[in-house]
């Protein structure tokens, strides 16, 4: 089923990727009253990593980016998993970690492409606040991790 949402991520060039499962003993996404909560999103594409590594080191910031843009993409496919994305009335807040080297310190700039995804599919509804966090390791290996926390029409 292709809604709104959906549309406008495609006229931008942006495909929704088909669902994938958790990879460990958690749900993808969670839906509390109006609030619909993803959990962490790695850049998984068919369920392999686009990158793996350190950003500044393994892994060129740009191309980080473009991690970020996939993790808002899969995270937007898990919140589908308990709404339908056409019914989300807010992006609330987006959380990025960038797997970084001490010193590195463009962290928002890497976790803009998951931004930019949301303000895509929802316009300004989906501008939101944000955490940008450098951290040592992510999991699998993984550049980036994206979640997100969204509101939803009753």
């Amino acid at each position: 089923m292709s809604g709104a949402v959906e549309h406008r991520l495609t006229e931008a060039g942006l495909l929704l990727p088909l669902a994938s499962h958790a990879l460990g003993a958690y749900l993808p996404a969670v839906r509390v009253g109006d609030l619909v909560f993803t959990s962490g999103q790695l850049p998984l594409v068919d369920g392999t990593l686009l990158a793996t590594g350190i950003v500044g080191i393994d892994v060129d910031p740009d191309f980080a980016k473009t991690c970020a843009e996939r993790c808002a993409l899969n995270a937007l496919r898990a919140a589908s998993s308990v709404c339908d994305l056409d019914d989300i009335v807010r992006v609330v807040k987006l959380t990025g970690f960038v797997a970084c080297a001490p010193g590195f310190i463009t962290q928002p700039g890497v976790v803009d492409g998951a931004s930019a995804v949301m303000t895509v599919a929802f316009g300004d509804a989906g501008r939101h606040a944000r955490e940008a966090i450098g951290v040592a390791a992510l999991p699998l290996g993984s550049p980036v991790e994206v979640s997100v926390i969204m509101q939803v029409r009753g």
